[in-house]
């Protein structure tokens, strides 16, 4: 017996009218819809996560590359004052 309403359902009259045919198709898109949303919000969700991961590492990464700059100015510049004082030798220290 469900065979013969699922038969009835799925095959349409032959004489419908454009508003029918309108309906019918957005019946079907929102079974579509209904069907699939679930997978549509996991893969949205994983996609969200992942170009936010990426975000993230990028921000990170140059954060810690201004910071290595600064470590890295200093340096140079208590280089500078060596060079300028000089070698310590026994002569001059």
């Amino acid at each position: 017996m469900e065979e013969k309403t699922q038969n009835a359902s799925s095959a349409a009259p032959k004489h419908l009218t454009p508003a029918q045919k309108q309906m019918l198709k957005r019946q079907q898109e929102l079974e579509y819809w209904k069907r699939h949303s679930k997978q549509l919000r996991s893969r949205n969700l994983i996609t969200g996560l992942t170009i936010g991961a990426f975000v993230v590492g990028i921000f990170s990464y140059t954060i810690l590359s201004v910071r290595q700059e600064r470590i890295m100015d200093e340096i140079d510049g208590e280089a500078k004052t060596f060079i300028m004082k000089g070698p310590r030798t026994g002569a001059n220290s």
